[in-house]
């Protein structure tokens, strides 16, 4: 099957069980890992059974695991394991070649993401937005970037929406107040931040909507959420790039203001009517 075994579990893992989903998203996140485990090895990491990974490769149109392991390191022969990623990319660009070679990369993560997009999860989620009495965004480190920026989109279209700082005294205040009419929007990549996992799982205990950009379906808020919006984070250098998620962020604002454009209509006029009033910090 040679390269198709990776995308055999890209194109298949909605149709899998929840615990075959597990397993399949440890290997796409970690297929260099994966190709030289054994099955215990891979069952205890993924803390499924053994008979669980058969079946998975059993339904990809392998034989078995031993066979779906083989093509998995035919497929992944010649690339660089992760720790030496930076290293190794930095010696094969010249000067010259480094912003094509970020540029086409982060163009890559923003393909991968739309591929992770589903027609479905897609509507849920404009559902939960639409519904939603309140609207919280949390996101943590370099998520807090991405947060903000679908926090003003959503807040310039109208939408009552609120973004939580983290470590700060008004999450609690924040959370005692979660309504089930609430929605929380949670933005989490690896490496996950803990004060997002906390609060998306005093969120879900509260009984409020949760929809989560994320990276797969073994992520611990994607665990957690009603729905959630997968998204690609690769890098040349050692950190996970945001672009995938703040390109999901932009893609919900538009969304919203194009299904609801004569709310948006309304709202944006308004704004310019308030600005015209206010003093605004922007060169005319």
């Amino acid at each position: 099957m040679g390269k198709s075994t990776l995308r055999a579990l890209e194109d298949k893992i909605e149709n899998f069980t929840p615990l075959q989903r597990k397993v399949a998203d440890y290997i796409l996140k970690h297929p260099t890992e994966a190709a030289f485990l054994t099955i215990e090895q891979l069952a205890g990491l993924t803390g499924v059974s053994v008979a669980t990974i058969m079946r998975l490769a059993y339904s990809i149109g392998y034989t078995g695991y031993s066979q779906f392991q083989k093509e998995l390191q035919e497929v992944l022969r010649d690339r660089v394991s992760p720790p030496n990623r930076l290293e190794a990319n930095v010696k094969k660009l010249g000067k010259n070649k480094l912003l094509i070679d970020c540029a086409k990369l982060q163009i890559e993560n923003i393909s991968k993401t739309v591929g992770f997009l589903s027609e479905k999860n897609i509507d849920q989620a404009f559902k939960l937005i639409f519904e939603a009495q309140k609207i919280y965004v949390i996101g943590v480190r370099g998520s807090f970037a991405v947060a903000n920026y679908l926090n003003e989109g959503l807040n310039r279209l109208g939408v009552d929406c609120e973004v939580i700082v983290p470590d700060t005294g008004r999450i609690q205040a924040v959370m005692a107040r979660l309504q089930p009419t609430d929605l929380v929007i949670a933005i989490s990549l690896p490496r996950y931040a803990r004060r997002t996992v906390e609060i998306v799982r005093v969120a879900k205990n509260r009984k409020a909507k949760i929809l989560s950009i994320t990276d797969g379906y073994s992520s611990p808020v994607a665990l957690m959420s009603d729905v959630f919006l997968g998204c690609a984070f690769e890098s040349l250098a050692f950190h996970h790039s945001e672009i995938g998620a703040l390109f999901v962020a932009d893609f919900l604002v538009t969304g919203v203001a194009v299904k609801n454009s004569a709310k948006t209509k309304k709202q944006l006029e308004e704004i310019e009517r308030v600005v015209g009033e206010i003093e605004a910090n922007v060169i005319k």
